[in-house]
């Protein structure tokens, strides 16, 4: 069974009854900002949110809708594989929406980004009728033109660590995801307004993000391959095309082309830059901890 993200409004009388039904089961529980309860057990993660919004994401999702929900509140959607975010986030169309995503995490040379990008309803809809879609998907060519068009339209907030300053922080927090939770939590709190809605691209545990925004009034969502939300993957462009352009730049400035990734032609680029700049120099351009670097004689 596919994993399922269902969502349900409940009023006030409902969420009681909720809760009622879900005393005499086996689900471990945690505070959750802006929610009731968060509970995890029988196969789901079920969250219901001071706005009555319940959320539950897991394989058993609609199981737990038939055992605990009979006769209560209005489904809004749900699907094993939705098109768009607007199918696990009820009023989307109706508020603000953040998307934050992020690029260089898996390539060997160049900085690692994240973009956060703000839209009204009606300039969501405008990307959604533009056909607006993940940046793995469009050529690099195709990224860079997209990217121009999307900052001269919409509000974005823009964290880069290059090279050096990646080493460093990577150095002082050996975890990628820790570092990427607060340049996400960064970008997103730039450009954050109370009641605003904001949708990740889920890179790591839940709770970071969670926590690294807990003081902020907003309804944050982490789902996978959050990129088919239009807002979510015009972040995705234009974090695509800073890490492009920041490439680039690294490349002209050595005399030499860095490749994108972390696989063969990675390997060739970074002994050739080996053989004319050496290893001192080598901090200025890579991701030092990745493995090409030993492969390399780095």
């Amino acid at each position: 069974m596919s994993q399922q993200t269902l969502v349900i409004q409940l009023d006030r009388a409902e969420q009681a009854q909720l809760q009622e039904r879900m005393n005499g089961a086996s689900f471990e529980y945690r505070p959750v900002p802006h929610a009731r309860f968060s509970a995890r057990g029988e196969g789901v993660v079920a969250t219901l949110y001071t706005s009555g919004k319940l959320v539950v994401q897991g394989r058993e999702a609609e199981v737990f809708v038939a055992r605990f929900l009979e006769g209560l509140g209005q489904r809004k959607q749900g699907a094993a594989k939705p098109s768009s975010a607007s199918e696990d986030m009820p009023g989307l169309g109706k508020s603000p929406l953040i998307g934050s995503d992020e690029a260089g995490k898996g390539d060997y040379f160049g900085p690692l980004v994240t973009v956060a990008c703000r839209a009204e309803p009606d300039e969501r809809e405008e990307l959604i009728q533009a056909g607006v879609a993940d940046s793995k998907t469009l050529s690099d060519g195709r990224v860079l033109r997209l990217s121009a068009a999307l900052r001269t339209r919409y509000r974005f907030a823009i964290e880069v660590l290059d090279p050096p300053a990646y080493n460093k922080e990577y150095g002082l927090t050996p975890n990628v995801n820790t570092i990427l939770t607060g340049m996400h939590g960064r970008a997103i709190r730039s450009l954050a307004h109370d009641g605003d809605m904001a949708l990740v691209d889920r890179f790591a545990s839940e709770e970071l993000l969670v926590k690294e925004l807990k003081d902020l009034k907003l309804d944050l969502f982490q789902f996978p391959r959050a990129e088919r939300e239009p807002v979510v993957a015009a972040a995705s462009i234009i974090a695509r095309a800073v890490f492009l352009e920041r490439l680039g730049e690294l490349s002209d400035e050595f005399a030499i082309v860095l490749r994108k990734g972390a696989g063969v032609p990675t390997d060739a680029s970074g002994r050739k830059f080996l053989s004319l700049h050496g290893p001192d120099k080598l901090r200025q351009v890579a991701k030092l901890h990745f493995r090409n670097t030993k492969k390399i004689g780095g």
